[in-house]
This record gives structure tokens, C-alpha cells and sequence, in this order.
């Protein structure tokens, strides 16, 4: 018979590797694709307006994809930090990394650490006024995390922290803010804060025993989850109003309607007595949307309708 001995131990390069994965499941880092797509249809609708050319557009749409999956990153991070605690209480969340002790509370402020200086560093290669608004932009971001706290309006913050995106993707093209953009604006967060909604559904019980605060648990179930109904209504009405407000034609149209019919199905997914598919109704359907919008509006402006 063979001895068995103890595992060999692995080398500071595989250990730091190794946590570093953690962090990326823990943030869920695949889920930077949900409002990326929105941002990079904003990008090239700057474009558009403002006639740069395909090299330079190249280098923006990097630091673009850079500045934002570092500033989704950094309020993962934060937001598992702050709430390690209460993710300890929760029965859904307690085996997140934080609460159960297979990610160190140092290691994670070590990566938000990292993950807001790349944001800063990708908005100073954008250009100055992205720089300015930089601060502004990751106490947005980092906020969100507290608002639990103290407002049942907190699903309308985390929209907001998704919804800047369009509109710091536009100054980073042009250097300027058109206001026709913030339809897009709106439309995110309106889509943000009704997805998230549902997804607050989960904790309904919870919240009410730890006294946090949601519209599941200010309206109860049923009632939070026809609010969310009527944000995506709204969602989809802001589309409309950026897409007539720049001109654009029936792929533009098509997108819209397609993102209307992927949020319909989402909605019955999910019924008051069964919260059992919100898992695909959250990551699957709103993966859908984000990137489904992307691929109409960006063939709409190549095929220059």
C-alpha cells in the first residue's frame, strides 16, 4: 500500500490565483453583460453623432469595456463586504464567500482597491470630464449598497448605479452630454430597478425579520411585482422616446419590440405563489435583453438606416 501523505502546498502565485477566482464568483463576474451592451450602444450612437473615426473609436470602446466591468467589479466587491454580515443571517446567502469563510474580508478589499483604480485609470484615458465624473460616478455605485438600509426605494438606486453607464459612455466618446442619451439612461435604470424587484422577492420573509427595506416587503409580494411590471412598461417607453428622438429606423423598432417580448416572458416566469424560476427570469432573461437590444441597434447604425 501507497502512504498517503498531505497535499503538497501550493506556491503564493497559486494561492493569490486561487482567491482571486473566489472573488470573480463571488461578484458573478459573467454578469458584466448586463448593462454593458447598453453602454456600447450608446458608444456608437456617439459616434455617430460625432464622426470618429473607426481607429480612435477602437481605443474608447476598450477603455469603455475597461472603465466598466472595473466599476461593476469594485460594487460587487463593496456590496459583498458591507452585507457580509447580514449574507451570514440570510439562509439563501449565507454560503457566499465572505459569510462562510472561503474568501478573506482583506483579500476582497484588496480587489476593490485594484478594481477602483483600473476605473480611474480607464476614465483618464477617456478623456478629462470622464476623470471629473469618475468619483461621482463610483460613489453611485459603492452607495447603493447601504440603501437597503433605509429606503424601500433602494431597487431605483442599483438602477441608477447600471443606468449612468449609457451616459458616461456617450461623454466618453464625444466629451459632451447630449441630453437624448438620458432616455437611455432612464431605460436602464427602469429595467435595472423592476428586474431587481423580482429578484428582492426572495427575501421577503427575511427582510421583514431584519428590518431592511424593499417594495417585496413595503408592498408585499404580489404588489412589488406589479411595480415591476409597470417599470419595464416604462422601460420600454423610454426606448421609444430615444428612438425617435434620434431619428433612427425600423431596426432600432424591431429591437424594441423583441426586448418587449423577452420582458413579458420574464414576467411569467415569476407569479407571487411561485418564486421557483426567478433564477432564469433574472440572469437568463436579462442577459437576453441586453444583448439582444445591442445587436439591433448596432446593425441599425452599420447599415447607417
Amino acid at each position: 500500500m501507497y502512504a498517503i501523505g498531505p497535499a503538497p502546498a501550493r506556491s503564493p502565485r497559486e494561492r493569490f490565483f486561487s482567491k482571486l477566482r473566489l472573488t470573480l464568483e463571488m461578484i458573478k463576474f459573467e454578469h458584466s453583460v448586463f448593462a454593458l451592451p447598453f453602454a456600447l450602444t450608446a458608444a456608437l450612437l456617439a459616434r455617430r453623432e460625432s464622426g470618429l473615426d473607426w481607429p480612435a473609436m477602437g481605443v474608447k470602446l476598450i477603455w469603455i469595456v475597461v472603465a466598466m466591468v472595473a466599476a461593476r467589479s469594485a460594487a460587487m466587491t463593496f456590496n459583498r463586504i458591507v452585507d457580509a454580515a447580514i449574507d451570514q443571517r440570510n439562509p439563501r446567502t449565507k454560503l457566499r464567500h465572505l459569510p462562510a469563510g472561503t474568501l478573506t474580508a482583506r483579500f476582497a478589499w484588496g480587489f476593490l482597491i485594484a478594481a477602483m483604480a483600473l476605473f480611474l485609470v480607464a476614465a483618464g484615458m477617456l478623456n478629462p470630464l470622464c476623470l471629473k465624473l469618475a468619483p461621482v460616478a463610483m460613489a453611485v455605485v459603492l452607495g447603493y449598497s447601504y440603501t437597503k438600509r433605509f429606503t424601500s426605494w433602494c431597487h431605483l438606486v442599483l438602477g441608477l448605479a447600471l443606468g449612468i453607464a449609457p451616459a458616461a459612455a456617450w461623454i466618453a466618446v464625444t466629451g459632451t452630454l447630449d441630453a437624448r442619451i438620458l432616455w437611455l439612461t432612464a431605460a436602464v435604470t427602469l429595467w435595472t430597478a423592476g428586474f431587481d424587484i423580482i429578484y428582492g422577492c426572495q427575501d421577503y420573509e427575511f427582510d421583514g425579520r431584519e428590518g431592511l427595506f424593499s417594495l417585496p416587503r413595503r408592498l408585499g409580494i404580489a404588489g412589488a411585482l406589479w411595480v415591476s411590471r409597470l417599470l419595464h412598461v416604462a422601460m420600454v417607453v423610454s426606448l421609444v422616446a430615444l428612438q425617435q428622438s434620434l431619428g433612427l429606423g425600423s431596426l432600432a423598432a424591431a429591437g424594441i419590440a423583441v426586448v418587449a417580448l423577452l420582458l413579458i416572458w420574464e414576467h411569467r416566469l415569476v407569479k407571487a405563489d411561485d418564486l421557483s424560476r426567478v433564477d432564469a427570469a433574472f440572469f437568463t432573461m436579462n442577459g437576453y435583453v441586453s444583448v439582444v437590444f445591442f445587436v439591433f441597434w448596432a446593425a441599425e447604425l452599420a447599415l447607417g438606416r
